[in-house]
């Protein structure tokens, strides 16, 4: 299922500012519209604000100011996501938002499966998660999404025995299992060697075009952007300074973007 043009946005962020204890302006005002299937990608420099933006989406971090309205169905229900106060209405938002990190954040020393059903937390009461007493359909779940990255024969080792793109493959998994309309990622191939990016790049394209979850990624190397993002945003300082088709990214924007004398590093 790819983005369709004339579809409904299934996140609205208007005006949104995000300064920090310390005075900084992560985000200066913010605005974009996040088709529903589609794969947006977020560019920019470190300290840009990209990783701010996401955390902002789904509340890891509370936003300043702003608006961001986020659909939950097709009949046009919509939340603010600003305006949920309460631990319960924030985790409801988290069911519907995923997300995955640079770094992962699997428990070492469980299995694959068990980190894998750690994305059931939301659905499920404290004391069966501790004992691992899930469900024989939410171990089934979790191991549709395991086959779904490639990785279901690992589900029995520890985490820690994997490789990192083979743990980055299995916090997809696990946010799959959230059942979320849209996945967030934030820098998920920066700790990866230049092979293993295209693998989980890969694997993100198909859970974006076989599950028709929207893709939110913020990714550092234009060619991985040119390659697998639908639309493209550029931040600079916490502005938004591009918005559009990766493919017009040229010289004279990427300077714009990442300042003049930087050079463009190309993963094959």
């Amino acid at each position: 299922m790819n983005s369709n043009s004339n579809s409904e946005p299934i996140l609205k962020v208007k005006d949104l500012k995000k300064t920090y204890p310390n005075g900084v302006q992560a985000l200066k005002g913010v605005s974009f519209d996040v088709k529903r299937g589609e794969f947006l990608v977020v560019i920019g420099l470190s300290g840009s604000g990209k990783s701010t933006l996401l955390r902002c989406l789904n509340r890891l971090h509370d936003p300043s100011s702003g608006e961001v309205l986020f659909q939950t169905d097709h009949q046009g229900h919509s939340i603010d996501i600003m305006n949920l106060h309460t631990k319960a209405s924030i985790r409801d938002l988290r069911k519907k938002v995923g997300m995955i990190f640079q770094h992962f954040n699997l428990i070492p020393r469980h299995t694959v499966l068990a980190n894998v059903l750690m994305g059931k937390l939301a659905y499920t009461t404290n004391w069966k998660s501790i004992f691992g007493l899930w469900s024989a359909s939410d171990k089934a779940e979790a191991m549709k999404y395991l086959k779904l990255v490639g990785i279901s024969e690992k589900a029995h080792i520890r985490a820690d025995q994997l490789s990192g793109g083979q743990q980055q493959r299995v916090a997809i998994a696990r946010a799959l299992t959230q059942n979320p309309q849209v996945l967030l990622a934030d820098e998920p191939v920066a700790s990866l060697d230049p092979a293993t990016c295209h693998t989980v790049m890969d694997y993100l394209k198909k859970v974006n075009q076989e599950l028709g979850i929207t893709v939110i990624c913020n990714l550092h190397f234009l060619s991985l952007v040119r390659q697998y993002a639908t639309r493209v945003i550029a931040l600079k300082n916490g502005e938004l300074v591009y918005e559009g088709d990766p493919k017009n990214i040229d010289e004279a924007w990427f300077e714009k973007i990442y300042g003049q004398g930087a050079k463009e590093v190309h993963i094959n």
